[in-house]
């Protein structure tokens, strides 16, 4: 099946990734659609006007709605329309929002869904772990493969590259020239950027093999242990790393204290190292031959930032 009319939900870090790779895909469907709340569209902000301005001059339509307000139903009503559906917001929104849009677009009859899975392979993970907003993630898989109507797709992208550099994350810390190794030095992160996402999923949509056969399809631009992280590091910046363990109990200690501190949950599923990375050679893009950048490639291309 070729997708003729796409809706992209969300004009976010991804969306707008996968908005761009879509339009400038050789089989660009006849519409591309992003589902967006209605002040985002009639802003006041003089950057999002500059970003809507870009969308529209690309040929994208701006499609008003609000994922956590609306009902059901009203999005489903929107959902109808296309013939695939992408979702590209993250846990932002709150508790709840990924199964309504998977409920929706199911009850909306769409050929196509790909819902936010961006990240981990949660069906590894399982159930119960720190990061509790996982466990929606798969009742959201359980809808999915309870049906048998709406084929489906999920990318497994392991972390977005940019997050593991985010200073308040808490790994890399250049200010105080350490790194703080989650669970252990030898444990391993798969790290896709959200440019690489883009066009890997506008592939996986529109190449001329149909890829939605309701399973996970894992992807990544590198795949390194925290130690390998050090040594890059010290690498693109020229400064000695200390390198710091952040122990999977003294995490978990710390999340008992503090139960709703996103930060503290991220940090303790990455270090159990469960389900968060996998060899790049059974990524679907290399065996394709689609290279994806490295997570050095990305330091070095952010190279004035690595400098501070």
């Amino acid at each position: 099946m070729t997708s003729r009319k796409i809706l992209i939900i969300g004009a976010g870090e991804l969306g707008l990734q996968v908005l761009q790779a879509i339009v400038g895909h050789p089989r660009r469907p006849v519409v591309t659609a992003v589902l967006m709340r209605p002040d985002s569209i009639n802003t006041s902000s003089p950057s999002k006007q500059e970003q809507n301005k870009a969308l529209e001059e690309l040929g994208i339509h701006f499609v008003p709605g609000d994922i956590v307000e609306d009902s059901d139903q009203k999005l489903a009503s929107i959902f109808a329309n296309y013939d695939t559906v992408i979702g590209c917001t993250g846990f932002v929104s709150g508790t709840g929002v990924q199964l309504k849009i998977t409920r929706s677009a199911l009850a909306a009859g769409i050929s196509r869904f790909i819902p936010w899975q961006f990240g981990v392979d949660y069906d590894t993970i399982g159930r119960g772990s720190p990061q509790d907003l996982f466990d929606e993630q798969l009742d959201v898989r359980d809808l999915l493969r309870a049906q048998n109507k709406t084929r489906w797709a999920i990318i497994s992208t392991g972390m977005f590259t940019s997050f593991l550099f985010e200073p308040s994350f808490g790994v890399v810390d250049l200010d105080h020239s350490r790194m703080n190794a989650l669970g252990s030095l030898e444990n391993r992160v798969t790290l896709t950027t959200a440019e690489d996402i883009g066009l890997i999923t506008a592939e996986i949509v529109l190449g001329e093999t149909d890829l939605f056969e309701n399973r996970p399809i894992f992807i990544g631009g590198d795949t390194i242990s925290y130690e390998e992280l050090a040594q890059l590091v010290e690498r693109v910046t020229g400064k000695s790393i200390s390198r710091h363990v952040l122990k999977t109990q003294t995490m978990q200690a710390a999340l008992a204290d503090d139960p709703q501190n996103g930060l503290l949950k991220y940090q303790a599923v990455f270090g159990q190292g469960r389900g968060v990375a996998w060899d790049l050679s059974e990524t679907w893009n290399y065996q394709k031959g689609i290279k994806a950048e490295t997570a050095e490639g990305w330091a070095r291309r952010k190279w004035n930032w690595a400098k501070k």
